[in-house]
């Protein structure tokens, strides 16, 4: 019995209602499911983003840069922060209610002679495959002069990978999602140059020494021109007083441009937004459009990209970020030595429990000046355990509601403080709701 959907609630529980993931990894159902669209990701000019990190970043920098030009950009991101919708948007906003309802309504009888025929092989489509499927069928519909993919997880495997690209992106490689992707460095790097196309040239961030051996050797097996952060690209910092953001000079090729400014803070979103710069000009150059770098820079300025590091309250200091794997808590404890070294920092963390949260904790742990309280919210799968770790770091504070560790921290704190919120995208999503 095939399911009627009756309005855009019903259209999201559809989606929610497929599984999360397949046993066997393959492209097969989504070649398939795509076929039956009548092959829409042959009609339309995409950049294919990958990384275990920054992926949001690189595209919102992207989107802006792209726009600047008088492009129209399409975007698909993961996972959304406040609304479902976020995942496809045009120019940066969303598309409406009903036309999730109406891509929803259209793909319905078309994902199940997909599950019919995939009935032994596996099963039928998985939810991500359903949201590219809505993504690839909009965007044909559309027509935005470039669309920006993100990868869900991985990217040789992931669903959007029957694209072909004008560029693909790598913006990081770390470890995380390790139970689908593998245990070591290599094996995830071989996962995330699964997007390296015959040809297409690939921009990268900073890549440990691992990664960069599988992704270099990928591209000379494809014949894809590498661009690589700190070797065809560089950035310089400079001081950033008075500026919630990041400085630096930006070198590609003969092309300098001083005092680049982005309001994204953290020294990574400096990488990211070089990332999003060598890619635009690649693009351009592949494209034969000339265009003056430094002037259409100055946009990254504006550039607002939610819950990575993000202030949500300026009195106290209060700021949200989705650091959700070990690289990106890293990166995190970095600018807070960087920019918050003299302040004391509040730091409630409530993380997956199928993240890497002990290594978490412990780096947070190094930061003389960070008070941690571990807590639980409102997530889509099960939260690190609190009553273990309760009893194994004694010198930590736990409380179980977010809002309650919200409040003792308030309660603690000074006016020279900072409260930081974060350990998950979900968690930061759900804070910065409650503050809207």
């Amino acid at each position: 019995m095939q399911e009627k959907i009756r309005n855009y609630s019903e259209a999201l529980a559809f989606v929610h209602g497929r599984r999360k993931f397949a046993k066997a990894p393959t492209l097969k159902r989504m070649r398939r499911l795509a076929e039956l669209l009548g092959e829409p990701e042959k009609k339309l000019s995409f950049v294919h983003i990958t990384g275990t990190n920054g992926k949001g970043s690189v595209t919102a920098f992207l989107r802006d840069l792209l726009m600047a030009e008088g492009y129209q950009v399409g975007t698909f991101t993961s996972p959304f922060i406040v609304k479902f919708n976020e995942r496809i948007s045009v120019n940066g906003q969303m598309i409406s209610d009903d036309e999730i309802t109406e891509l929803v309504v259209e793909l319905v009888p078309l994902i199940a002679q997909v599950d019919r025929e995939f009935a032994d092989f596996g099963g039928g489509p998985t939810e991500f495959e359903v949201v590219t499927a809505m993504m690839l069928l909009y965007f044909s519909r559309h027509t935005p002069d470039f669309v920006l993919v993100e990868v869900g997880i991985g990217g040789l495997n992931d669903s959007t990978n029957i694209i072909t690209p004008l560029l693909s992106v790598i913006t990081s490689v770390g470890l995380d999602h390790m139970q689908l992707l593998g245990n070591t460095i290599e094996e995830i790097a071989a996962h995330k140059a699964g997007i390296i196309k015959d040809k297409i040239p690939v921009v990268c961030g900073h890549l440990p020494d691992g990664a960069l051996n599988v992704i270099r050797q990928k591209s000379q097996e494809n014949g894809a021109d590498l661009y690589l952060l700190g070797q065809e690209f560089f950035t310089k910092p400079k001081l950033s007083r008075n500026f919630w953001g990041e400085v630096f000079d930006y070198r590609f090729k003969t092309k300098t441009i001083k005092d680049v400014k982005v309001s994204l803070v953290g020294a990574y979103q400096r990488d990211n937004a070089a990332v999003a710069l060598t890619s635009f000009a690649v693009l351009m150059q592949k494209i034969k459009r000339t265009v003056n770098l430094g002037q259409t820079a100055k946009v990254l300025e504006k550039t607002v990209w939610p819950a990575r590091f993000e202030k949500i309250n300026s009195e106290p200091l209060i700021v949200i970020d989705g650091a959700h794997n070990p690289a990106a808590i890293q990166q995190l404890a970095q600018t807070l030595r960087e920019k918050f070294s003299q302040a004391h920092v509040y730091l409630i963390l409530a993380i997956l429990q199928d993240k890497q949260y002990e290594q978490m904790i412990q780096i947070m742990q190094k930061l003389p000046n960070v008070t941690l309280i571990l807590t639980s919210f409102n997530a889509p799968r099960d939260s690190f355990p609190l009553d273990e770790l309760s009893a194994k770091y004694p010198e930590l504070q736990v409380i179980d509601k977010w809002n309650e560790a919200l409040g003792a921290a308030l309660s603690e704190m000074s006016a020279e403080d900072l409260l930081l919120i974060s350990g998950s995208l979900y968690f930061a999503a759900e804070v910065r709701q409650y503050f809207q």
